[in-house]
């Protein structure tokens, strides 16, 4: 057992960033697939559809594996109520300020794209509600899942800390990809199981976008978290996942297959999204090691320019989802192929947020607001004349 990383986690850094900046092909894609969005091109791609159901099948699960890991590292370092505030400052600042910045002129905007502004008035109280929960929050359901998931582990954190034992030792010294593989197959069909109870006894509720930000998704998420707390306190877990598995790789892929064709023959009505919940939870322990093993391998080192993605990607991640839905409603319509408009979209959306992320590094209130941390003064840029 081990308390302290003997390095920088350079790769770790790095991954959690591509995958946060691997949201905006993965939202650009979106308008060019067969899947209904906002938004969305006369004719849909296939490449384009079978591209963003990849990223969408395991980029999240490996995510919160990586905040797991961060999370636990720094519970180890703060007192318990520092932790918290912290890392829910860290979080909960960008989300509160991006809703009444980007996501509420974005759902207005997308009021009058499709034509709905003039049918608020009909919705009654709680629909307007739960509206405004689904659209307000979007693509910042990440955030406030972390809120949850840190104020869980208050609880968590703290147990797993006294309770790590002897035994506990010995269970991590022998854990293999296969017994990992079965815990989570059994986690997949626990989470199934839930929600087909919800199902038959209130479907409504499914539909709640609250219960299921704070719910649904937090329990889904919850075992990737977890699991990435004990890889920083268990060399053995740790190395599991940075060691490449040729295992791996292939259920990986197989999983991929199962999930294309639990999309393509599926139905919302049967047991479609019980499967995938299922096949998900085992794609994304799987895509761990093959995403962990790359990283450690190609992208363990300090570079600057990586520095420079890495503290930039959530500010990125925040803009580009406003940027994307303005790229698919007012330009998308006048390209008329599928593969130059998804290009001319991420050179749209990428040019546009780093030109924001330039301008708000010298607004000391912008840099505060999205990234939650104390601003340190800015030394002054000197203009060569």
């Amino acid at each position: 057992m081990t308390t302290a990383p003997a390095q920088r986690e350079y790769f770790l850094d790095s991954i959690r960033a591509w995958l946060m900046l691997l949201g905006i092909p993965f939202h650009i894609s979106l308008i060019y697939s067969s899947h209904t969005w906002h938004v969305n091109s006369i004719e849909p791609s296939w490449w384009l559809t079978l591209f963003n159901d990849f990223i969408h099948a395991f980029r999240m699960q490996v995510f919160f594996v990586i905040s797991g890991y961060f999370s636990y590292m720094l519970f180890l370092r703060y007192p318990l109520k520092r932790w918290w505030k912290v890392r829910v400052e860290r979080v909960g600042i960008p989300m509160l300020t991006a809703i009444p910045l980007l996501t509420l002129p974005q759902f207005m905007m997308l009021q009058y794209v499709k034509g709905k502004a003039q049918n608020w008035h009909t919705l009654t109280p709680y629909e307007k509600y739960n509206t405004l929960v689904w659209e307000l929050v979007s693509h910042l359901w990440f955030l406030l899942v972390l809120v949850v998931l840190t104020t869980v582990s208050l609880w968590i954190f703290s147990r797993l800390r006294q309770r790590l034992s002897a035994r506990a030792d010995r269970f991590f010294a022998h854990i293999t990809l296969g017994k990992l593989s079965l815990l989570f197959l059994l986690l997949g069909i626990a989470y199934a199981a839930l929600r087909r109870a919800l199902f038959i006894a209130w479907p409504p509720i499914l539909s709640d976008g609250l219960f299921n930000f704070v719910v649904m998704q937090t329990l889904f998420y919850l075992p990737f978290f977890l699991i990435g707390a004990l890889a920083f306190v268990y060399p053995r877990l740790k190395a599991l996942f940075t060691t490449p598995s040729p295992w791996c790789a292939v259920a990986a892929a197989l999983a991929f297959i199962a999930y294309l064709l639990n999309q393509r023959y599926g139905s919302g009505e049967a047991w479609m999204y019980e499967t995938e919940s299922v096949i998900t939870m085992l794609m994304g322990l799987w895509m761990v090691n093959v995403v962990f093993a790359l990283g450690h391998r190609l992208l363990n080192f300090e570079s600057k320019r990586v520095t420079y993605f890495v503290n930039a990607s959530l500010f990125i991640y925040l803009v580009h989802h406003p940027l994307t839905l303005f790229f698919g409603a007012y330009i998308t319509p006048h390209i008329a192929s599928n593969a130059l408009g998804f290009l001319a979209g991420l050179v749209f959306v990428i040019g546009i947020a780093l030109v924001l992320y330039e301008i708000h590094l010298r607004i000391p209130l912008l840099r505060f607001l999205f990234s939650g941390k104390p601003q340190n003064k800015v030394a002054s840029i000197k203009v060569r004349g």
